[in-house]
């Protein structure tokens, strides 16, 4: 695809950049297979080949409409698409750069303006987990609609403290460790089970995803080089081996840190070396290694690989074969590459193609009568949950020692 830049663009890094990823599609439409808003809308605008042409004309023209900015929001950056293109078209970074020029070119109104940045100081802020509390304590108050959004308290249970040789850090993250703090510790437990100390770091906080897809691209960078910032001792002296995600979500961006700061003169050597240490927590644990042979055996479980995982990260299989080590039955489960609606923050800026999602993906987990549904990401577990009549939960508490003795 050939682009004719406008103006303004023309010398730009984002011009180059947005243009560079352009000019790989040729068009093919396999794409749209695989799109969950354009199999719900059937509508070309809503799929990724409508949306790049949306771009190419912005590039083009140096102009936009509301209209465009409504098919872009719809975009639920799965990835899906890129794992279908067979010309490898960085489709979700080009969404990520895009957004933030047209929303300057077209402001959104006051009241969307306002959401947004409600939702960004929220989930991202340091008062998520005090808002989170009071909303569990007077959850059974609210009417069902909402309530089923607020998942119930688990313990999590004691983490080690034992010492080993062996040192990881795990991003703790913004909303997980109030929503369900039993996915870390739970992670902290197998994972010193098979030799590995998670050394803390309180000042690492939210990766900065949820900044970076609402378009606050300057707050996003300020999030990831205060968690650069955080590990970089750790990293410096080369005393720590990976640094574990245990959501998808934050995994997918920690990840592209390096691409995020590329032109951060000072921070961009830091975010690659960063990057390359990250790793998604089914990639350290080995299967072969785990003390578990036989413990999940008769569990019927439904494994939701998300988006962020499957098509994010191009990880697949590791997750299943941890379980199926552990004795689990896998059960058939139907359209594995479609997301649940969960999104970040689209299921509360688009309930309803959210809902439709969420109930289609219930479905399709459901059907073979799983005991359990299994996941790799807060937000998938808490959005699954508040519309599965099966339990949810992150995979790696179905194979936490603590839990196998309950």
């Amino acid at each position: 695809m050939h682009v004719e830049l406008a103006r303004q663009f023309s010398e730009s890094d984002f011009g180059q950049e947005a243009s560079s990823i352009l000019g790989k599609c040729v068009h093919c439409g396999f794409c749209t297979a695989t799109c969950p808003t354009y199999q719900i809308l059937g509508d070309e605008l809503d799929g990724p080949r409508g949306r790049i042409y949306l771009i190419k004309e912005f590039l083009e023209t140096g102009d936009c409409t509301d209209t465009t900015r409504t098919h872009l929001d719809r975009c639920l950056t799965c990835r899906a698409c890129e794992t279908t293109c067979p010309s490898g078209v960085n489709y979700g970074r080009l969404l990520e750069i895009s957004r933030p020029k047209i929303d300057q070119t077209v402001p959104r109104d006051r009241r969307d303006r306002f959401k947004r940045w409600l939702l960004r100081r929220l989930i991202g802020g340091r008062w998520f987990s005090m808002i989170f509390r009071i909303g569990q304590s007077v959850s059974v108050l609210m009417p069902s609609v909402v309530a089923r959004h607020i998942p119930k308290s688990r313990a999590a249970g004691d983490r080690p403290t034992t010492r080993a040789s062996k040192k990881v850090l795990m991003l703790e993250g913004c909303v997980q460790p109030a929503m369900a703090p039993v996915i870390n510790a739970a992670a902290s437990r197998v994972l010193m089970q098979i030799g590995y100390e998670v050394v803390s770091t309180p000042t690492a906080g939210c990766c900065g995803a949820i900044d970076l897809h609402l378009g606050a691209e300057a707050e996003a960078k300020d999030a990831i080089r205060r968690n650069i910032d955080a590990w970089w001792p750790h990293v410096q002296t080369g005393d720590i081996e990976a640094i574990v995600m245990t959501a998808s979500g934050c995994g997918v961006t920690v990840r592209d840190y390096h691409e995020i700061l590329k032109d951060d003169a000072i921070y961009r050597e830091k975010a690659r070396r960063v990057s390359e240490l990250t790793r998604d927590l089914c990639e350290v644990i080995d299967p072969d290694r785990i003390d578990l042979n036989g413990a999940l055996k008769g569990v019927r479980i439904a494994f939701h690989s998300p988006c962020t995982l499957q098509h994010g990260q191009k990880i697949i299989g590791k997750v299943e074969s941890i379980l199926s080590a552990c004795g689990a039955d896998l059960v058939v489960t139907k359209e594995k590459h479609l997301c649940c609606g969960a999104g970040g923050t689209y299921s509360l800026l688009q309930p309803e193609l959210s809902g439709k999602l969420r109930r289609r993906k219930v479905e399709s987990l459901t059907g073979d009568m799983p005991d359990f549904i299994a996941t790799a990401n807060i937000g998938c577990l808490t959005h699954l949950s508040s519309d599965s009549p099966t339990p949810v939960r992150h995979w790696i508490e179905l194979i936490d020692p603590l839990n196998l003795e309950n």
